[in-house]
């Protein structure tokens, strides 16, 4: 990996990334692995807006023969993180070729940006309730794709440095959060808004 000298603000533009990008579904089958996975053109959507929002750009080219070169830059400073790597197919023909940069791109832009992605999680309902019966609803569960800001975890660390700074405010975290009374309560108490004088 390669990187400039100080990448101080593309990580406070990482944090807000990920305060506002969403988990990502699942969305494509591979049916020689009877699985599924996240298809690049899903990736891409998923992120693209985001991104633009906090003034980082993504590019990736073959490099070589086998490799792939991943660039994250924050267009506003130039700090720049950048990684190479070679996957080599077992065949060498034209569409394998193509086939193999779609595969090392999805899987390096979700790793230099680490994304969430997962199934439509029923958070083990079927295996644990069967079919597709479901658990007995908690104050936790929600449908709208929102990720909950628990205390103490990365996601609520990087909110509370971003409250302190005056980069975010609380309203902003709800777009994008689920918060609880408790959690909500705390930053207000935490992080007031200061009075107009």
């Amino acid at each position: 990996m390669e990187r400039s000298q100080t990448i101080s603000k593309l990580a406070g533009a990482l944090i807000t990334f990920h305060l506002k990008v969403d988990k990502i579904k699942k969305d494509a089958n591979n049916p020689f692995f009877k699985s599924k996975y996240a298809s690049l053109t899903n990736i891409l959507d998923a992120v693209s807006i985001p991104l633009a929002e906090c003034g980082l750009a993504v590019t990736q080219f073959p490099t070589g023969h086998d490799g792939l070169t991943t660039l994250l830059i924050h267009a506003e400073s130039g700090e720049f993180i950048e990684s190479t790597y070679e996957m080599t197919g077992l065949k060498n023909t034209p569409q394998e070729r193509g086939s193999l940069i779609s595969y090392q791109r999805r899987y390096a832009i979700t790793s230099v940006l680490n994304l969430n992605i997962s199934d439509e999680d029923d958070d083990a309902n079927a295996s644990t309730y069967g079919g597709k019966a479901t658990k007995p609803e908690s104050k936790y569960d929600s449908n709208d794709g929102k990720q909950w800001l628990n205390k103490n975890t990365p996601l609520y660390m990087m909110a509370c440095s971003k409250l302190a700074t005056g980069e975010t405010t609380i309203e902003a975290i709800k777009k994008t959060c689920k918060l609880s009374k408790e959690v909500e309560a705390e930053l207000n108490n935490m992080y007031k808004p200061k009075a107009n004088v």
